[in-house]
């Protein structure tokens, strides 16, 4: 059902005067402003026209980014890394520098994380087609197509409908994974969650339900007119497909029955008999992986296509994966490993890194888990900053979505961030008018706000006198019960470095981040080509 893409005739992407990155710094060192410097060489490429260039937010957005490099100039970037922390708000943000500093034994608050210190930021704007408060499918294809779609859909329009397969036919988009791809790039994958899951699926997949991981639902118009998200992983027809995939969710390509080879009992989440990890490795020169073990004994500088699944599911949490070091790697050192693959290819590459368990240790009302997991997060993106050039990789870092935690209160400088809030110096808990302490971290709703009894629910709030709020299983209290606490509609932040990262100013649209990432790379036509 894909389009073709449209080519254009070989495009330089440089202007004279452009500046130069330095050499990125060690994460503890603050990134200057960019010096003024002679202009890079010219990178040529062919600018593509992706088939959802007509679209009305995809216009716009190009418009927007157009205009700031009439003014500011374009300087061209052979690698694009997009760093995606699933559900990192702002106050994720600040809680984890605190989290972070304090961790290591140092002052919280005046801590710098590895994202703090890229030269150029923003806000970005994360409400999709349909709604305020969106959801993690609606926000990645915003990022990685250039347009605003419903909320629950992955790699179409917002022309399509929800749950159904039959609009989907002339809504399809082109991702920049589509488009790298078409143009001989290599491309790769890392993420904590299922590789089906909402944000990697957005670089592959065109589906009206995201829930459609391992079998399609009643919303398919005639059986077989939509293919599962696994499926269409597999059977990715750009260029010659990914060079690296890593994350969890192996349930979703063994074939029907099969049980996990880890896990003896659990069994496929799919309903066909097709094998998919069999019709992976059943090409040249594809590996798979399961485990440490094999992770470890792959040659990452060889020419091996690697699809990774360490999990039936979502990865471990890292807070419980450090009770086992030896069962997966961490986010880092895939990070490591897919930077070292893909950098084998003289042409370029670009990379999704998604901290993908940030947002579901929130969702359960569990700060301790979230910030470890931002944390992580943040340690991938210092990796990668030491293995890659500034003056030719783009790396851009940014959340899909807000959550409702908050930092309230008003404790005292060092407080432990996870602790109850205190502003007395010999650390004495500071009470609500229930008389009750409470925490520094709080979520607005979710399942901290009640104790669920045979009758239902107590929402007498529980006394945290004797309880160890920064205990990893402690979930911060909240304003109203629910089962899973919710996504924010707040804007989320955006830091950038690299080639194209001046692009990165004010508060933007989402979807502008595709223009950037397409228009620094050269693979996305400007306006005037169309």
């Amino acid at each position: 059902m894909r389009k073709t893409l449209t080519a254009l005739p070989l495009i330089a992407l440089v202007l004279a005067g452009c500046t130069a990155t330095p050499a990125a710094p060690e994460a503890s060192e603050t990134l200057a402003a960019e010096p003024v410097a002679s202009p890079v060489a010219t990178l040529a490429r062919e600018a593509a026209v992706p088939q959802q260039a007509a679209d009305p937010y995809y216009v716009d957005a190009q418009a927007a980014i157009d205009a700031k490099i009439a003014t500011r100039g374009l300087r061209p970037a052979k690698n694009i890394i997009l760093f995606v922390g699933d559900g990192m708000s702002i106050p994720t943000v600040t809680a984890t520098r605190i989290y972070a500093g304090q961790k290591r034994g140092l002052d919280g608050e005046s801590y710098k994380l590895t994202m703090d210190q890229l030269p150029y930021s923003a806000l970005s704007k994360t409400y999709n087609n349909d709604a305020q408060v969106a959801d993690s499918a609606s926000t990645a294809t915003a990022m990685m197509s250039g347009v605003k779609t419903n909320s629950r859909t992955l790699g179409i329009t917002g022309d399509a409908a929800y749950d159904n397969c039959a609009s989907i036919e002339g809504n399809l988009t082109d991702s920049i994974f589509d488009i790298a791809e078409e143009a001989g790039l290599a491309t790769g994958l890392v993420t904590t969650a299922r590789l089906t899951h909402a944000t990697p699926g957005a670089a592959y997949s065109k589906t009206p339900n995201r829930d459609w991981e391992a079998t399609v639902g009643r919303g398919a118009a005639v059986e077989g007119s939509c293919a599962d998200i696994a499926t269409q992983f597999i059977d990715w027809t750009a260029g010659d497909g990914f060079e690296v995939a890593m994350g969890g969710g192996r349930s979703a390509f063994l074939k029907g029955g099969a049980e996990d080879p880890e896990y003896p009992g659990k069994t496929s989440d799919r309903k066909d008999q097709r094998d998919l990890i069999a019709d992976w490795m059943a090409k040249p020169a594809h590996k798979f992986i399961i485990d440490r073990a094999g992770f470890e004994a792959e040659d990452f500088t060889s020419e091996d296509k690697i699809l990774a699944l360490f999990e039936p599911s979502h990865m471990e949490y890292e807070l419980d994966r450090a009770d086992d070091p030896s069962g997966e790697p961490s986010i880092a050192e895939m990070t490591k490993a897919a930077i070292t693959r893909l950098s084998q290819d003289p042409d370029g590459y670009v990379l999704l890194v998604e901290g993908g368990r940030i947002d579901h240790a929130h969702h359960a009302g569990n700060a301790a888990r979230a910030l470890e997991e931002a944390d992580q997060f943040d340690q991938a993106i210092k990796t990668a900053l030491e293995m890659t050039n500034s003056d030719d990789t783009l790396i851009i870092v940014t959340a899909d979505h807000s959550h409702t935690m908050t930092i309230s209160g008003y404790a005292r400088r060092g407080n432990p961030i996870l602790g109850l809030s205190s502003t007395s110096l010999d650390g004495t808990p500071d009470k609500a008018l229930d008389g009750k302490p409470y925490t520094t971290l709080g979520y607005m709703n979710g399942p901290g706000a009640c104790t669920p009894t045979e009758d239902g629910f107590d929402c007498i709030r529980k006394d945290l006198t004797n309880v160890d709020t920064t205990d990893k299983d402690f979930l911060q209290q909240s304003l109203y019960p629910m089962w899973s606490e919710s996504h924010g509609g707040d804007d989320v932040a955006i830091f950038a470095s690299g080639p194209g990262s001046e692009l990165i100013s004010g508060v933007m649209e989402q979807n502008e981040i595709f223009q950037v990432m397409g228009r620094a790379s050269g693979l996305v036509a400007g306006p005037e080509a169309e």
